[in-house]
């Protein structure tokens, strides 16, 4: 009741009973789909949102180990997993095209639609993605100790509170902006259960640069947003990005961490409208 109020709602999506959102102009023909990323929720968007759905359908979803969705049952975690689940989401809503906007997990699990299904995606807003191997500076300590076999039981029995905090504030620009009720929001949703044991799976069957060589392959106009701040995937990963991607353009923001979408949802979805709203 806390974290799934209207307009959520449950359906099933790939032998889940997904949690999603979806909101605006109904006769929208070519919605925005907004995927998160890792521990984090489709509310990790509502400041997007709130800012799109006047003049864009726009749709958001927990994925896959996260959120009120919840674990999958078979404990698969791998992109193969994350892309079904997508389009299956898409053809579930009859939606037979999108823009897809996704932050690092969901930015990754966005091209790799884009690659495999690129009738289905008109433009990407891929914000802080992720895909390269990792060249982290730092690294919250919950993912830390998600990654780590000799801790991973202690992360999917006891997790303080304080550890979501310092996870969450390790990904913002400035941590100031951290507020209670976030920490909560992301404490509460992670309680949910499954999604403790779901974490170390997803990073056990990572494959992080085992498919950038399609990111060439992708013909859908891309914006990069990058935060200047980002110590879990740096800004120098947006050149690699670049170089591959046949037609994108980037924006970095000095002041933004890792999740430049939230931090600063105003600033970021602008230029994500100009973009999507360009010729």
């Amino acid at each position: 009741m806390r974290w799934a109020p209207s307009p959520s709602r449950f359906r099933p999506v790939d032998g889940l009973q997904a949690h999603y959102r979806d909101e605006g102009l109904a006769a929208d023909s070519v919605p925005v789909l907004l995927l998160h990323g890792t521990s984090a929720s489709l509310h990790t968007w509502e400041g997007w949102s709130a800012a799109l759905r006047g003049s864009r359908r726009v749709i958001s979803v927990d994925l896959p180990g996260f959120g009120l969705t919840g674990p999958d049952s078979a404990s698969d975690y791998r992109m193969t997993r994350y892309t079904r689940f997508v389009v299956a989401l898409l053809d579930s809503l009859r939606i037979a095209r999108a823009d897809i906007a996704g932050n690092s997990l969901g930015g990754e699990i966005a091209w790799e639609v884009a690659a495999a299904y690129p009738t289905r995606v008109r433009k990407l807003v891929l914000v802080d993605p992720a895909g390269f191997p990792l060249a982290s500076t730092s690294v919250p300590i919950g993912f830390r100790m998600a990654r780590t076999p000799s801790l991973s039981w202690i992360f999917t029995r006891i997790l303080p509170r304080n550890v979501v905090e310092s996870s969450v504030k390790n990904v913002y620009g400035d941590p100031s902006r951290v507020t209670p009720d976030l920490v909560t929001r992301y404490y509460e949703l992670t309680l949910r259960a499954g999604n403790r044991a779901a974490l170390p799976a997803r990073f056990a069957q990572m494959a992080s640069g085992a498919d950038t060589a399609r990111l060439a392959t992708i013909t859908a106009p891309t914006l990069l947003l990058w935060g200047g701040r980002d110590q879990l995937i740096p800004p120098s990963t947006a050149a690699r990005f670049q170089r591959l991607l046949p037609n994108a353009q980037l924006v970095i923001y000095p002041e933004l961490g890792h999740v430049p979408h939230e931090e600063d949802a105003a600033r970021t979805v602008a230029d994500a409208q100009r973009f999507l709203n360009s010729p």
